[in-house]
């Protein structure tokens, strides 16, 4: 079976990207389940219900986030409601929402998907590795296929964690950067990984947002409104081919493509 695995959807052009391509690629590449972060998919922070109303139904099946899923507190709710919309697992207990959930795929075989948080440079929560090693047991006796995606900063975190999950899950895929790496590969004991899948929405800006306003935070290191870019509209995604019987990657894929003119 196919994975497609799409990197943070990032405010009004990643929606319209993924309005306009995901059923395109899926059914280019053959895809039988989808995760797409949309952690920045309102206005380019956070997520509210009417954004996940309108992506949801475009052919995702589930959703992941990151830290920036509390910056919208209308989500709170919806996080309780859905397990098809998942926070990082490694948050204290007690906050909203849930870490991981088994959702059927298109062909009947269901997938694990678990959401991580690092902790380097990132707000100080609980142990990913900890955390994620906890639940594990409890995933395998409900599939071998898990998809992980860890949302994190340091390139080192996140190969850290693919080297710890070697052989137990089928892929881990990093969040949060915007930049996609090609670092896709397999590990040797079948698990499929990359360091950022990177961003669907407008490329020709500083990690999705207005290219001037960046600069001039750079230069006079004063307050301002981040607002996201509009052009340079691209998808980047992984697809990642796994035995549905054993959960072992056998394929990794890279993409990073343009909106069609």
């Amino acid at each position: 079976m196919r994975v497609l695995c799409v990197g943070d959807v990032l405010g009004r052009p990643g929606r319209r990207v993924l309005r306009e391509m995901l059923h395109r690629v899926q059914s280019e590449y053959r895809i039988d389940f989808t995760i797409a972060n949309g952690e920045n998919a309102a206005g380019g922070f956070g997520m509210i219900p009417e954004k996940f109303q309108e992506l949801m139904p475009l052919g995702i099946d589930v959703m992941t986030s990151g830290n920036h899923i509390w910056d919208r507190k209308e989500v709170y709710d919806l996080l309780n409601q859905t397990d098809r919309l998942l926070r990082p697992l490694n948050y204290p207990p007690g906050v909203p929402g849930r870490g991981w959930t088994v959702v059927d795929s298109q062909i009947g075989v269901p997938v694990a998907v678990v959401n991580l948080q690092g902790r380097v440079f990132m707000p100080p929560i609980d142990c990913p590795f900890r955390g994620i090693e906890a639940v594990l047991a409890e995933l395998r006796r409900r599939t071998p296929i898990i998809f992980v995606d860890f949302h994190a900063e340091a390139t080192s975190e996140k190969v850290a964690m693919g080297w710890f999950l070697n052989g137990k899950v089928s892929a881990v895929f990093g969040t949060h950067t915007h930049v996609q790496t090609a670092d896709e590969r397999i590990l040797p004991d079948g698990t499929a990984y990359i360091t950022d899948l990177g961003m669907t929405g407008p490329h020709d800006s500083v990690i999705g947002m207005d290219v001037e306003g960046s600069i001039q935070r750079f230069l006079f290191h004063l307050p301002s409104k981040f607002t996201p870019e509009t052009r340079g509209h691209r998808l980047n995604a992984l697809v990642v081919e796994v035995d549905p019987e054993t959960g072992r990657a056998t394929g990794v894929e890279r993409l990073n493509l343009p909106l069609p003119s």
